[in-house]
């Protein structure tokens, strides 16, 4: 299947090897699914590892293939080694791990950065979309920006940085406001669109609206009434990882009283390459009872009805037309896939509220966050101009990554 790869861990079913120390060791990556698996996640311990291989100066090893094909790995902030596996429907593949420095010079699949320089946004990507959440600055301002925001990419490239780059080019925006001095506004609208992240210039663009939502896949409580208890940007921040393979960050939220505590939200999100998903693993200090949690995507006025709730298949989608629909920017699709969703539903807005918002409502995937616990979820999208033709395809991407997640491959060495 294209565009398939998935970002979760793959069950460890350690066989032993005995102790003595080897040149190197094989791996067995198993699929017990009859869909076949792209580009798929497996962690293996690094003590694991140096149990059966040679202790290195450097720490460096290398994943190949069957054929002896290298294969990308990185060493997670856990000290795990990552790398993606392809196995075929009711398949296995094998893989082997030696001691040894990458003959290739290293490619980044992963990448995010803060950008204080843009009110403290964090932005990330990976080799096929790409996402920012809004931080302390802008919140100091005053806009109400809840969500997670979606910036659709068709190129492998890393992107994000260059898109800042030219955004917030000084000397660009000095000649801009020099012309709208001057009064020549065709001649500043010009030359602001050919910098904007806001057009494309032909590897995609920021055209998905949050507004005070929770845009693209944010989660939030909910009151004893059943209202949404909206987060705002994050205090605190600290990247765990940052390629070749994965980008992980981890959020702190201010405190908020909730009932009769005071809680602080911690997300780490996740992002490998070849996914379009994000993992958030979310948790509440100071949490003393289980509580109600949803995770939500905006819906727009521009098209109500192109939702798919179907929580028995774990999953909830949308069609978004982006922020201009006569701009020719395609449409974005949108997923939450949610292994301890309870409910999926629509959840619309009335019309004071849709008018404060500007959308309909959400579409929202409800769970339980337990004392002293995470709850995990998966959020993304896909962009019609990166090759994804239809809602169906969309939805049945999702409906297979929540199948893997049921179904983790099994790892034998």
């Amino acid at each position: 299947m294209k565009k398939s790869a998935f970002a979760f861990l793959a069950t460890l079913l350690l066989l032993s090897c005995g102790n003595t120390p080897k040149s190197d060791f094989t791996v067995t990556v198993k699929n017990s699914l009859n869909i076949e698996r792209t580009d798929e996640m497996v962690e293996i311990p690094m003590a694991d590892i140096t149990a059966r291989l040679p202790l290195t100066d450097d720490g460096q090893y290398i994943v190949t293939d069957k054929e002896g094909n290298e294969i990308p790995c990185q060493i997670t902030f856990d000290d795990n080694l990552l790398f993606l596996a392809n196995v075929k429907a009711n398949g296995t593949s094998v893989y082997s791990i030696s001691v040894g420095s990458s003959l290739e010079e290293p490619v980044s699949y992963a990448y995010g950065r803060h950008y204080p320089e843009r009110v403290d946004d964090i932005a990330w990507e990976n080799d096929v979309t790409a996402y920012r959440c809004y931080g302390p600055a802008l919140q100091a301002n005053g806009e109400k920006a809840y969500g997670y925001d979606v910036w659709v990419k068709n190129t492998p490239s890393l992107v994000v940085e260059e898109r800042y780059a030219n955004e917030l080019n000084p000397e660009t925006a000095a000649q801009i406001a020099d012309l709208r001095r001057q009064h020549k506004t065709a001649e500043a609208d010009e030359l602001y669109h050919s910098v904007s992240y806001h057009v494309d210039h032909g590897n995609g663009l920021d055209c998905y609206k949050v507004g005070p939502t929770l845009g693209g896949g944010a989660d939030a409580l909910l009151d004893a009434d059943g209202n949404i208890i909206y987060p705002y940007c994050w205090a605190d921040f600290e990247i765990m990882e940052n390629g070749p393979l994965r980008f992980m960050v981890r959020l702190t939220y201010n405190p908020f009283a909730y009932r009769e505590d005071s809680l602080v939200e911690t997300r780490i999100i996740s992002l490998v390459k070849g996914s379009q998903l994000n993992k958030a693993d979310v948790s509440f200090a100071g949490l003393t009872n289980a509580a109600p949690i949803v995770s939500g995507i905006v819906v727009h006025p521009e098209n109500p009805d192109a939702y798919t709730l179907k929580a028995d298949e774990g999953y909830i989608a949308y069609q978004d037309l982006t922020d201009n629909i006569h701009n020719d920017n395609g449409q974005i699709y949108v997923g939450i896939v949610a292994p301890g969703m309870s409910e999926a539903r629509y959840q619309p807005f009335g019309p004071a509220e849709a008018s404060q918002r500007g959308a309909s409502g959400h579409i929202l995937a409800t769970g339980t966050c337990k004392p002293n616990d995470t709850y995990t979820y998966y959020w993304g999208s896909a962009w019609s101009k990166a090759g994804w033709k239809s809602r169906e395809e969309w939805n049945k991407y999702l409906s297979d990554y929540a199948k893997r997640l049921k179904s983790p491959l099994e790892v034998h060495f």
